[in-house]
């Protein structure tokens, strides 16, 4: 049976649909907003047998046909997910992940198809609407429902789900994701904003969810699935146990502020107890007791001296809660690249390599939105060494590709506007060492290489994570936490930006959701680490170098009329090959008139420069040119003065003196040095050698008086 409920939400109908289309899936939604429509499904199978995680996995995929395109290249069928696609299915993922039973270990699969898009509104944020929905009128066990909102900033006042068209004029870009009570997620950036404007910004959004989550209950009622009954598995059998005969070693192994000496020192706890317990490789005991269920009550037990130690304000690194770790800097750490920065923060490491390039070296993204070219890159690896690990090398992520958007996001707000540095950015950030919180390491690694770069950026920025470990309405935040601070805790809350405010913020929960209160105090704790971080950074570069490396290439741009476009290219682009042949360099024309010159060199770039003005100018009487003669009449020469543009040299202005022949003087390929002396009505352009002689002449023999006087002088 068909079940529709409407809602006007920012001004447009959003309505969510079931009973219509896939309807063997455990819960399936229609939802539109707008003209921009998605189909969800939901589907739950049995779990793999042996795991001891939640098996969710989240698809996002935009069909081109959706926008009524086509997909580019040879194959009209769309292939792997883009960046764009990956990223959403995460954004989708964690607020979801959390709203499921403890222990949960059964399949769940949530595909979402971008089905018409109205190029007004983004489906992206829809999709965490939609997999609510689905998974609220399915019988699986999900704690919902949450939903997703975004906010923007348009002229200082805040815009519930912006357009495209007014997301381009935002300061902000903010989704979130949470409950009638909480928020789950939160995702944004945004052109430095205050911290108490980002917190009115989030409880703005909120408003919004709260509707959002009632429409999904209204869907619910009218459909009446009945959920199935899940019960949790009984305690571990082994739980008590260990934590009374092996809790305090335990205790004792994980205060150690080294990485890889506390894993060692629990792991030795753990060997040598599953020894005594089940010696000789037994995997069962007389009672029915196993192996695998003594390891789980380890992980059990180790987690909550974890939490309890951090709760009583020890935390594993013998660090207080607001400590940051040891901060190293260091820049220009390889040679011949054009910027590199060594960012260490405790056992987090990154290494920034930049390259700049020309508009040539953009990023094409083409998509349901129209194409754009991207002029900033950052690139984030995590390679296998960094954590003491070995695993098969096949490119990067679903997890590389968020951290290196998230830190790509959080420094491009300070990056120079291209009309003033029309260069093309690449930063790659390798992760050499990893413990806890290496996005944020990316930001920081990233801001020096510019700097070391001579990018001009207008702030340094700095990125922190802040952590979380709550048990019912105590809690303790951890300023830049490291991995077992993540692993075991409740929170990870990244967050960028400048002395002056947010750029980048990334809310990931294990929990519920958190409160506005533990928002603020968070926000406001980074907020301090940040300022502390920043000082630490401008120790090893103050601020950006005055020039670029002798090793970048030189740009320059300048804007032409857009109707001269065809002068600069000439027919059948002669004029243009011309340019780049002679002056070794490449010219980019955008339709708007921008024209780009790169070169390895400035001097080569500045000739480029020259012959474009050339072209362009217009024609001055008064003005000397130096120009090739291009034919020889009786009457005179025709010289080109500029590419497309030729002028009239007469036989009476060849020379000061009588010219029998125009050949006399001068030959076909010749340069010469002319002067404009008129330009007529047509445009026609009368050229003038024996002006420039006669002006030669008379500075000579200004010279030559200037000259007797001294001598008349010193006689004297």
């Amino acid at each position: 049976m068909k079940v529709t409920v409407e809602k006007k939400i920012a001004g447009r109908t959003l309505s969510l649909t079931t009973g219509q289309i896939a309807k063997q899936a455990s819960g399936a939604i229609i939802l539109q907003y707008g003209e921009t429509s998605l189909l969800i499904a939901a589907q739950g199978g049995p779990g793999r047998p042996g795991i001891d995680f939640f098996p969710l996995t989240v698809d996002y995929r935009e069909r081109m046909a959706a926008a009524g395109k086509f997909p580019g290249g040879f194959l009209k069928r769309e292939g792997r997910p883009t960046d764009r696609e990956i990223l959403t299915a995460r954004l989708t993922d964690r607020p979801i992940r959390p709203l499921f039973p403890k222990g949960y270990t059964d399949e769940v699969q949530i595909q979402i198809n971008v089905m018409s898009y109205d190029e007004e509104n983004d489906p992206d944020v829809w999709a965490i609407n939609g997999a609510s929905a689905a998974l609220s009128v399915s019988n699986l066990p999900f704690q919902g429902p949450i939903a997703g909102a975004r906010v923007g900033l348009v002229n200082g006042e805040f815009v519930l789900f912006p357009t495209v068209q007014q997301m381009a004029e935002s300061t902000l870009d903010l989704v979130l994701a949470g409950s009638h009570d909480s928020i789950l997620m939160i995702e944004g950036f945004g052109a430095q904003i205050p911290e108490e404007q980002m917190v009115d910004a989030l409880m703005f959004g909120h408003e919004a969810i709260r509707k959002i989550c009632a429409m999904q209950e209204e869907l619910a009622e009218k459909v009446g699935v009945e959920k199935l009954a899940y019960e949790a598995p009984a305690e571990n059998p082994f739980v008590k146990q260990v934590r009374s005969e092996v809790g305090s070693q335990l205790r004792e192994a994980r205060q150690n502020s080294k990485k890889q000496e506390r894993s060692a020192a629990a792991k030795e706890v753990r060997d040598a107890y599953i020894a005594k317990v089940f010696p000789e490789g037994a995997t069962a005991l007389e009672d029915g007791r196993t192996l695998d269920q003594l390891k789980e009550a380890f992980y059990t037990v180790d987690k909550e001296i974890c939490r309890k130690l951090t709760l009583d304000g020890h935390r594993l690194d013998g660090r207080g809660v607001t400590d940051l770790r040891q901060i190293d800097c260091e820049v220009d750490v390889i040679p011949r690249i054009h910027g590199s920065a060594l960012f260490t923060r405790g056992e987090t490491q990154s290494l920034a390599s930049l390259v700049l390039g020309s508009v040539r070296d953009q990023q094409r993204v083409d998509g349901l939105q129209e194409e754009i070219s991207k002029s900033f890159m950052l690139h984030y690896n995590f390679p296998s060494y960094s954590v003491g690990e070995v695993r098969p090398i096949r490119g990067p992520g679903r997890r590389e590709i968020g951290h290196g958007m998230l830190a790509e996001r959080s420094v491009a707000p300070v990056l120079p506007k291209v009309e003033a540095f029309p260069y093309t950015i690449k930063i790659i950030s390798d992760i050499t060492e990893s413990n806890g919180s290496s996005s944020m390491a990316s930001v920081c690694s990233a801001t020096l290489s510019l700097m070391a770069a001579g990018v001009p950026i207008s702030q340094p920025v700095a990125g922190i994570s802040i952590g979380l470990v709550k048990e019912g309405s105590d809690y303790t935040l951890l300023t830049d936490i490291m991995g077992d601070e993540d692993h075991f805790g409740d929170m990870d809350f990244k967050v960028a930006g400048s002395q002056k405010g947010i750029t980048g913020i990334q809310l990931d929960l294990k929990i519920d959701g958190i409160s506005e209160e533990i928002i603020r105090k968070t926000l406001e704790r980074a907020k301090d680490a940040r300022r502390e971080l920043l000082k630490r950074m401008l120790t090893a570069i103050r601020r950006p170098r005055a020039e670029l490396s002798s090793l970048a290439p030189r740009i320059v741009s300048i804007k032409i009329d857009p109707e001269k476009i065809g002068l600069v290219i000439g027919p059948s682009g002669k004029h243009i090959r011309a340019i780049q042949e002679e002056t070794n360099t490449q010219v980019d024309i955008t339709d708007d008139g921008t024209v780009t010159i790169s070169a390895r060199n400035a001097e080569d770039c500045q000739n480029g420069l020259a012959r474009i003005e050339a072209i362009t100018a217009e024609i001055k009487v008064g003005r000397v040119y130096n120009g090739k003669v291009t034919s020889i009449k009786d009457f005179g020469a025709f010289i080109e003065i500029a590419p497309g543009k030729d002028g009239l040299l007469h036989i009476s202005e060849l020379s000061d003196g009588f010219v029998k022949s125009v050949s006399d003087v001068v030959s076909v390929g010749e340069m010469i040095e002319v002067k404009v002396i008129a330009v007529d009505d047509q445009n026609r352009v009368k050229l003038s050698r024996k002006a420039l002689l006669a002006e030669q002449k008379s500075d000579s023999d200004d010279d030559n008086d200037d000259d007797d006087d001294d001598f008349d002088g010193e006689e004297e």
